[in-house]
């Protein structure tokens, strides 16, 4: 019973009001959505500086426009298979937690707009993604996106690594 009650805080903490914007973009198969307000911009993959002794999924660092920006390729973080760069492959640059990263994805769909009532508890298995970094699973006419809190995704442990990969480069 405790999870079920945890899980609807998450999803009442996670969608606040009546409606609220998200971000979509894919991952392989799957399609996600993150808070439109933690995205700063989208861009299409530079290559990267890579940081030594970082993990696999932190591809390195890029200056954007003079800030030190880590980069991390969620295909990879996910366990998704052998990542490839090509020119759809796209970076969307996020503010968590007041630092500036980057993530890289498959590609990005559209922002849609998603009521509480859209946004239904995610099930405990199916998503390469841990449950509790997913706020929900929205609908969408025949669409089922992986609602992701990526603030909790990025300050968790890895944020420390980011920001010591920001540091040393």
């Amino acid at each position: 019973m405790g999870q079920m009650e945890d899980m609807g805080s998450r999803i009442a903490a996670g969608v606040t009001g009546e409606l609220n914007e998200f971000l979509t973009f894919t991952l392989g198969a799957e399609e996600y959505g993150i808070d439109i307000l933690k995205v700063k911009e989208i861009r299409g993959y530079d290559a990267v500086t890579r940081i030594a002794n970082a993990p696999e999924y932190i591809k390195g660092v890029i200056n954007l426009r003079g800030t030190i920006v880590p980069i991390v390729d969620m295909r990879i973080r996910f366990r998704l298979g052998e990542p490839r760069y090509d020119q759809f492959t796209v970076v969307i640059i996020l503010n968590v937690a007041g630092r500036v990263l980057g993530m890289v994805v498959d590609g990005v769909s559209d922002v849609i707009t998603l009521n509480a009532g859209q946004v239904k508890p995610a099930p405990e298995f199916g998503a390469a993604l841990d449950t509790q970094y997913i706020i929900g699973l929205g609908t969408v006419e025949d669409r089922m996106l992986i609602l992701v809190d990526i603030e909790k995704l990025m300050t968790d442990g890895e944020m420390a690594l980011m920001e010591s990969a920001a540091v040393a480069a």
